[in-house]
């Protein structure tokens, strides 16, 4: 048989059961779905960015991402969930984490991120995403909580500037604060971003106020509420979270522009308003340490982070737009976008934002030393919601002790309902 022949019909086989490495067959890209939520401005920018990235770079792999409204984007996983038809990758917020893997939504990480890889993150991350000692997810960045100030309109006031944890400002030393820059003519110089609504900025930012007094959401051995989210403790941190509120900040603002206007000098929120201050403000912003509320500084840690969903067809593929999203450089495009705190020590080296001496360190140096994270419990769905719905209550000037008694039944009810959460 003649050469050219036998390589005709050698092809023609081999294009069937793609064992030749001649042939020209083609298979289709593996797609891998993806949803996240849509955060704020610079984070999201970030993500998209992150997303093509991926996609240029492999044509084997390519992700189908969609962009999902942040306020809704719960329900539309758990509705997900329950129709078995969840993407591949997820974006959750951190704390949700339990809930997800002890459901079976999503499967563990341990086969994909070696002892290398998790060295370089935060021990944070690491915490935050361990279920059950095996790592459900992992993060581009976690958290800060913090007050932003208006430099120019402190001053004015004559208002000292505390500078790194060690001069955060003691309760009296708030107050002073809060009255001399009301004083001045801000009738309400303090932003506690009530403009976000009812959800988990009210648990997130606020429940350190209240475990700054020694307050908690659930007893330590996260058996239930009663006792300790209606505790004396609680009931002292709340009833100060109030006076805040009545005295010094407008809980009725609509607005997210309240700062930049100049109608606050304080931001109490998160990393992810510096983008948008540091254009509004530039020299005149700084960045002050959580205060001493009752005696000790207390900031939330955690944030949002990527799972694989149990409804995956092609696990490996999406392990692959997993790493891919928490890689170094990944982290740090994050991380100068949107201000947040790198979750890996390889890109806090290289940022401009948090090495020492950079504007954003306090935030490294909180989640080091006073960092509380959110409980690693599969009821904090259920903890969440009760929570900040006392919260607007006790705004609004509803009973402290009242309102955190009946927070504290419904969280004990959620555990109960659902035997108390074995572990399966």
């Amino acid at each position: 048989m003649k050469a050219s022949k036998w390589f005709l019909i050698t092809a023609a086989l081999c294009a069937v059961t793609g064992t030749f490495t001649g042939a020209v067959a083609q298979t289709s890209p593996i797609k891998v779905s993806m949803w996240f939520h849509s955060g704020q401005g610079g984070e999201r920018d970030a993500l998209s960015a992150s997303v093509k990235r991926f996609n240029a770079a492999n044509k084997d792999i390519q992700i189908e991402a969609v962009q999902l409204p942040e306020g809704s984007y719960g329900d539309q996983v758990n509705a997900a969930a329950l129709a078995n038809k969840l993407p591949c990758v997820l974006d959750f917020d951190g704390p949700n984490l339990y809930n997800y893997a002890w459901s079976g939504k999503i499967v563990a990480l341990d086969k994909y991120v070696d002892a290398a890889t998790r060295k370089d993150f935060l021990p944070s991350i690491l915490k935050q995403g361990t279920y059950n000692k095996k790592l459900y997810s992992l993060g581009q960045f976690d958290s800060g909580l913090a007050i932003w100030g208006n430099r120019a309109l402190l001053e004015k006031a004559g208002v000292k500037i505390p500078t790194g944890l060690s001069g955060a400002w003691s309760t009296s030393q708030l107050e002073g604060a809060l009255a001399a820059l009301k004083k001045s003519g801000l009738r309400y110089p303090l932003d506690m971003k009530f403009n976000y609504g009812q959800g988990e900025w009210f648990t997130y930012g606020f429940a350190p106020i209240m475990q700054s007094f020694g307050g908690d959401l659930i007893s330590k051995d996260l058996k239930k509420a009663s006792g300790t989210l209606n505790g004396a403790a609680a009931v002292r941190g709340m009833s100060y979270f109030q006076k805040l509120v009545g005295n010094y900040v407008n809980a009725a603002t609509k607005s997210d522009a309240d700062f930049i206007e100049g109608k606050a000098a304080l931001s109490f929120v998160g990393h992810w308003a510096y983008a948008d201050y540091k254009k509004a403000l530039g020299k005149d912003l700084v960045l002050i340490p959580m205060p001493k509320f009752g005696g000790r500084a207390v900031t939330g840690s955690g944030s949002w982070n990527f799972g694989l969903s149990s409804n995956c067809a092609n696990p490996d593929a999406a392990a692959k737009v997993l790493l891919h999203l928490v890689d170094t450089d990944e982290v740090l495009a994050m991380s100068e976008a949107s201000g947040a705190v790198p979750s890996r020590y390889s890109a806090i080296t290289k940022s401009t934002l948090f090495n020492p001496g950079e504007p954003l360190r306090v935030y490294v140096d909180q989640l080091q030393k006073i960092a509380k994270p959110r409980p690693a419990t599969p009821a904090y769905p259920a903890i969440s919601k009760a929570f900040a719905q006392a919260v607007a209550n006790i705004a609004a000037g509803g009973n402290v002790q009242s309102e955190l008694d009946k927070a504290a039944k419904a969280v004990d009810q959620d555990i109960e309902d659902n035997r108390g959460y074995p572990v399966k």
